[in-house]
């Protein structure tokens, strides 16, 4: 889920209740915050925990929450997740600390140290592209054989590693293998996987919930025909600006537009100017959302 914003450390409530109504009721089975797509790093600890707390609120125990605690610090990522378990949700996610660079041996005693001190089950999250370090095979295999590691969020884009997460989560009763890139989404559950973490589906969540059903119920034809939904709104609304928040500002511009909530964006990012937001309403339009 993005995190909708009125400000720098000011948060869209009326978005934010918009939004997580929004998803509701386009029938998603879990909401994600505080992840990459809501610019978790860019906002203040202040702000994280007010927006667990509402998101919690909101939510009502309908569907889990997940509450994404990446932080360079162990202590703030053991608050938290106090947080959290507090408020009400379900499971963290933790991709490996950044900034200073982890050998494997540290990084699987660290990850070992943090779920034995966690109240609630923990996903490991490979980002390794925002945290510069890959959690190996091996190191996979060896921490989802602690009690608190419920499951795995991959968001490396390795297809070759995603099947070998496939053979290494099978017979795990109760582990989720959950992918993050949405074009890969389709493709990762006829091989095996057991669901998406989609940003396209804080814009279309029904789309993406219609996806995952076709796919595990073996619906080719069908899941090919929305597969390809995917990938247009991918090629379109997150190609609008020329540099890496584009995805975001695409997200959140769209957002904004479509009335659910304000398209402020996280620094050190702004959001698109007015020409950039014409071309995400024409955009849209192609697509039949406005």
């Amino acid at each position: 889920m993005i995190t909708p914003l009125r400000a720098s450390d000011e948060l869209d409530i009326a978005g934010l209740e918009r939004l997580i109504a929004h998803l509701l009721a386009g029938g998603v089975h879990g909401i994600f915050i505080l992840g990459t797509t809501g610019e978790a790093p860019g906002l203040s600890y202040r702000l994280r925990r007010e927006l667990i707390r509402r998101v919690c609120g909101l939510v009502g125990q309908r569907v889990p929450v997940l509450v994404g605690i990446t932080d360079p610090s162990i202590t703030e990522a053991r608050q938290l997740c106090n947080e959290a378990s507090d408020a009400g949700a379900s499971a963290v996610v933790a991709a490996p600390p950044f900034y200073f660079p982890n050998s494997q041996p540290e990084l699987l005693a660290y990850f070992i140290r943090l779920a034995a001190s966690l109240p609630l089950p923990l996903f490991l999250y490979q980002m390794p592209t925002h945290t510069k370090t890959l959690i190996s095979m091996d190191g996979m295999r060896r921490l989802l054989d602690e009690p608190n590691v419920i499951g795995i969020k991959d968001s490396s884009g390795n297809m070759a590693d995603y099947h070998r997460l496939v053979e290494i989560v099978r017979g795990r009763e109760g582990v989720s293998l959950l992918i993050g890139p949405e074009e890969l989404l389709a493709e990762s559950l006829l091989f095996g996987g057991h669901g998406g973490v989609c940003g396209g589906a804080n814009l279309f969540p029904r789309l993406y919930v219609d996806l995952y059903e076709a796919a595990t119920a073996g619906r080719l034809e069908r899941t090919v025909e929305l597969h390809r939904r995917v990938i247009k709104i991918s090629s379109t609304l997150y190609g609008v600006g020329r540099f890496g928040s584009a995805f975001i500002k695409g997200l959140k511009g769209s957002l904004g537009l479509l009335g659910i909530c304000d398209d402020f964006v996280a620094e050190p990012f702004s959001r698109f100017a007015p020409p950039e937001r014409e071309r995400l309403r024409g955009l849209l339009g192609d697509l039949g959302a406005l």
